[in-house]
C-alpha cells in the first residue's frame, strides 16, 4: 500500500507539472502570436510586423507621463518635421481610429503638410514604416505593408488603423510602456520612379561581323599567347588569341583558339556583353574548316575569353590547314548583345 501510494503520489505531481507546463507554453505561445499575428487578416492584407534596433530615420514622438492620455480618443497631432523634401506630421491615435477599424488598437499616420506650395496635381509615392518603441527590448516594433502609399489632394494621410493591439501595448510585460513613456516614429522613403531603362537587345548576324586573322611563319611561333588586331563588332571591340604551344588539356598536341572582349566604342552603354561566336580554322585547300563555338556574357572588365583548347591536333595541321607556314582563323559573331537607354 505504502508502495502504491507513493507511485499514486508521482503520478499527480507528474499531471500537476504537465498541466503548470502546458499552461505556461500556451500562454507564451498566445503572446507570440499575438504580437507577430495580422491581427485582421482582412484590414492587415500583408502587413509586417518586425523588430529591429536602428531608430527611426523620419521622426520619433515620445510622451512622458502617458497615463494622463491613455485612455483619451482624440488624435495627438506632431510637429511639423522634413522628410525627402516634404513636410510631414504624425497622427497618433491612443486608443484607435474608431472610424478606421482602429477599435481596441492604437492608429496612427502620416500627413502630409504645406501642400498649397505644391503643383497642380501632384502626387507623392511612399514607402513608409511605422514605429513603436519597445523599450524592454531596446528595439522598434516595426509596421509596414507591401503598399506604395499615394499620396494627393485627395488623400493626405496614411498608416495604420490597427498599428498595434491595446492588448500588447498596454500590457507591462510587454514593454510598450515603460515608467509611464511611450515613444512611436516615422521612416518616409519617397519612390521617386525613373524615367529612363536599360534596355538590352539581341542583334542576331550583326554587320561586319567576320573577322579573318591569317598568321605567318607559324613555325618561328614561341610559346606564349599571340592576339590578333581588335575588330568592332556591336557595341564592343573583340580579339582572337591563341597560343602555338597548346593550353590546359590540349597542350602541347592541339591548338587552342579563343575570343576575347575588350573594350566599348565611344559613347556605348558598358555593361555586360552577350557574344556568341563561330570559329573556325580554314583549310586553305578548299575542304571544310575545323569549327568550334561559344556563347557566354563577357564581363566589363577588358580581357575576358571564350574558346577552345583543341580546335584541331597538331599532327592534323599538315592536312591542308597549314600552308606556306601560315594558318588562318576566323571568328564569326553570330549574336551580340546591345544596352541602349531609352525612355520607360
Amino acid at each position: 500500500r505504502m508502495e502504491n501510494g507513493r507511485w499514486s503520489l508521482r503520478v499527480i505531481c507528474f499531471a500537476f507539472f504537465f498541466i503548470i507546463t502546458s499552461s505556461s507554453a500556451e500562454f507564451l505561445i498566445q503572446q507570440v502570436t499575438e504580437y507577430n499575428s495580422s491581427y485582421n487578416p482582412n484590414a492587415n492584407l500583408g502587413v509586417t510586423r518586425e523588430l529591429r534596433t536602428v531608430r527611426p530615420s523620419s521622426k520619433i514622438v515620445t510622451i512622458g507621463n502617458f497615463s494622463v492620455v491613455m485612455e483619451r480618443f482624440e488624435p495627438y497631432e506632431s510637429s511639423v518635421f522634413e522628410a525627402s523634401g516634404y513636410k510631414w506630421r504624425l497622427i497618433l491615435y491612443v486608443t484607435g481610429n474608431k472610424d478606421d477599424g482602429g477599435n481596441n488598437h492604437v492608429s496612427l499616420y502620416v500627413r502630409i503638410e504645406d501642400t498649397e506650395s505644391l503643383p497642380t496635381g501632384w502626387e507623392v509615392d511612399v514607402d513608409l514604416k511605422l514605429f513603436v518603441f519597445n523599450a524592454r527590448r531596446r528595439k522598434y516594433l516595426t509596421v509596414t505593408d507591401e503598399a506604395v502609399k499615394r499620396y494627393n489632394q485627395g488623400n493626405r494621410e496614411w498608416g495604420f488603423g490597427q498599428l498595434i493591439p491595446l492588448s500588447t501595448f498596454r500590457n507591462p510585460n510587454q514593454g510598450f510602456i515603460v515608467q509611464n513613456t511611450v515613444s512611436f516614429g516615422a521612416e518616409i522613403f519617397i519612390i521617386r520612379p525613373v524615367g529612363q531603362q536599360e534596355r538590352v537587345s539581341f542583334v542576331s548576324n550583326p554587320p561586319d561581323n567576320v573577322f579573318t586573322w591569317r598568321i605567318l611563319r607559324f613555325s618561328s611561333l614561341e610559346d606564349k599567347i599571340y592576339y590578333s588586331s581588335e575588330f568592332l563588332v556591336g557595341d564592343r571591340f573583340w580579339r582572337l588569341g591563341f597560343n602555338p604551344k597548346g593550353e590546359g588539356e590540349g597542350r602541347p598536341h592541339a591548338i587552342p583558339i579563343f575570343l576575347y572582349a575588350q573594350g566599348f566604342r565611344p559613347n556605348a552603354v558598358e555593361t555586360s556583353t552577350w557574344g556568341a561566336v563561330n570559329l573556325r580554322l580554314r583549310h586553305q585547300l578548299g575542304s571544310n574548316p575545323k569549327r568550334a563555338s561559344s556563347a557566354a556574357w563577357y564581363p566589363i572588365q577588358p580581357g575576358h575569353r571564350e574558346g577552345v583548347s583543341n580546335i584541331i591536333l597538331r599532327k592534323d595541321l599538315q592536312d591542308g590547314y597549314l600552308v606556306k607556314d601560315s594558318i588562318v582563323f576566323e571568328a564569326e559573331m553570330v549574336r551580340v548583345s546591345v544596352t541602349n537607354i531609352v525612355p520607360v
